[in-house]
């Protein structure tokens, strides 16, 4: 969890002594760099230079006493590049340019071991402060994230431990400013925490970790907490559950947190897809890459730890999340290519490959929320297909959806938070592909459209509920090159969820 503490400074920033002083630099209509009076004759003289232009994430060191063009005082000045400026309407536009910007500033800070930074709030943008304040915050935030749990401390050069204090230059302390510091800090503890659970190795985060951390959770936020064992998800009938959990010997658990504000008009229902880790079962999968399987529970991750943000913030919506967790083995027992199961709804799934095993636990799940809980809409997350990465790349996740509306709504909240998506089809001719010959429907569809033939596999555990499935598959690890998402987990998801329960009054069906 992110431990920076974000204060306000009323000083000239021509006193501000730290170790590290950052100011944004835009791209001016006439093609020059162009950032705040106190860097106005440096940027002259590095643009002369050509050393520096300002452009989108370019990034200059300098240290004013060696600099003759400032009069700053800090040990070093960091100028920080988001483009050009001159077309502004585009706000997410902006946005995601503050964001990375604020990442690199993370990466930076991080190579020269600053553990206090300040950061000179961009007055020549013409933004009120808080608009750009959340997007830079969050990326500061989001990019100075690092996992080491089980790396052996080196005394001699000890890690760098974070950034520690945040001052912040030119903005006063509003309610505006407030609610967005506290956004963006919400959004990027919680993206970080799903981050570090998809670290964690499949023999330490087991189905169990899930449920202890939910529980805790509910200790600390007040969410009424469930954990179905596997006893339990027997008698309820959820066939897929069990099925997939069949060659393991760690057993599988259905885990709900459940947030409800004392009046409330609308519910979310937020599945996550949770397998511990995916060797295929007896459809096994290839040796290579093998070991990031573990990175399987990203979707699980990814609500469970939205929870963080719901507890703090508390909305006027209640929000369900419940992860069905288990891992996929090759075990004596485990089911074969073949075999029919029953879901909790009570359609029959023929199993043709074992491999396809998160549509077999998160159809379970999401037919036990939507008769427990009657959301207004579901969102659905899994590291689902390979074939989504064929289609998107890892630069998009897949969405498809059995309501325009929702869809929209998720869509937009994907361009808002940088965390795009694009939607692709649903309809009568996938759903014609996976008709099975022995069961009501069979797991996989044949070679073409695997990404839509999953999601028609658990459209039938939705009904009319306005419901969204997001395969975050390409997403979820190995994300587009972003200076504030790491190597490894990206934590997807996390701040898109949080973006519509924000706006619930404006989001919901």
């Amino acid at each position: 969890m992110s431990i920076t503490k974000i204060q306000f400074s009323g000083k000239k920033i021509e006193n501000d002594t730290s170790p590290l002083i950052v100011f944004v630099v835009g791209i001016s209509a006439k093609k020059k760099p162009i950032g705040d009076a106190a860097i106005k004759k440096s940027l002259g003289k590095l643009s002369r230079l050509g050393d520096f232009s300002g452009k989108k994430d370019e990034t200059l060191l300098f240290y004013p006493p060696a600099h003759e063009s400032t009069s700053l005082r800090a040990e070093r000045v960091l100028l920080c590049g988001i483009g050009a400026i001159e077309n502004k309407e585009d706000k997410q536009v902006l946005a995601e340019r503050l964001r990375s910007a604020g990442g690199s500033i993370a990466k930076q800070a991080g190579k020269v071991k600053s553990s206090k930074i300040s950061i000179v709030v961009p007055g020549f943008l013409g933004e009120p402060p808080h608009t750009m304040l959340k997007p830079l915050l969050e990326g500061v935030l989001l990019g100075d994230y690092r996992f080491s749990a089980y790396k052996k401390e080196d005394k001699q050069n000890p890690p760098f431990p974070g950034i520690g204090q945040l001052t912040l230059y030119q903005v006063k302390k509003t309610a505006a400013v407030s609610k967005a510091i506290a956004e963006a800090r919400n959004g990027a503890d919680s993206a970080c925490q799903a981050r570090s659970m998809a670290n964690e190795p499949g023999n330490i985060w087991i189905p169990q970790k899930f449920a202890d951390f939910a529980e805790e959770l509910a200790g600390q936020y007040g969410f009424t907490c469930a954990v179905l064992d596997k006893k339990q998800i027997k008698q309820a009938g959820m066939g897929g559950i069990i099925a997939v959990n069949q060659g393991s010997t760690t057993p599988p658990k259905l885990v709900i947190l459940d947030y409800r504000p004392e009046s409330f008009k609308k519910t979310i229902l937020i599945v996550g897809k949770g397998i511990t880790f995916d060797s295929g079962g007896i459809s096994i999968k290839p040796a290579a890459g093998m070991h990031e399987m573990k990175y399987d529970m990203c979707g699980g991750a990814a609500v469970l730890s939205t929870m963080i943000a719901v507890g703090r913030e508390k909305p006027k919506l209640r929000v369900v999340c419940i992860v069905p967790t288990t891992d996929n083995m090759s075990g004596g027992g485990a089911i074969k290519p073949g075999d029919v199961i029953t879901h909790y709804n009570g359609v029959t799934g023929e199993i043709l490959n074992t491999d396809a095993e998160g549509r077999l636990i998160l159809a379970d799940a999401l037919a036990y929320g939507i008769e427990q809980y009657e959301p207004d809409g579901v969102i659905d997350l899994a590291t689902l297909t390979g074939a989504v990465i064929i289609g998107l790349g890892h630069h998009r996740a897949g969405l498809m959806s059995n309501h325009d509306g929702w869809a929209e709504t998720v869509l937009r909240a994907g361009e808002k938070t940088g965390e795009r998506l694009w939607r692709l089809p649903l309809g009568e001719e996938y759903s014609k592909q996976i008709e099975s010959d022995v069961a009501d429907i069979k797991n996989i569809g044949g070679k073409g459209a695997g990404t839509i033939t999953a999601a028609a596999y658990l459209q039938n555990f939705v009904g009319d509920t306005p419901w969204v499935h997001l395969d975050i598959a390409g997403t979820a690890w190995e994300y587009t090159e972003k200076t504030y998402i790491p190597k490894g987990p990206s934590g997807i998801g996390v701040r898109l969820l949080l973006e519509i329960i924000r706006d619930w009054k404006n989001t919901l069906p």
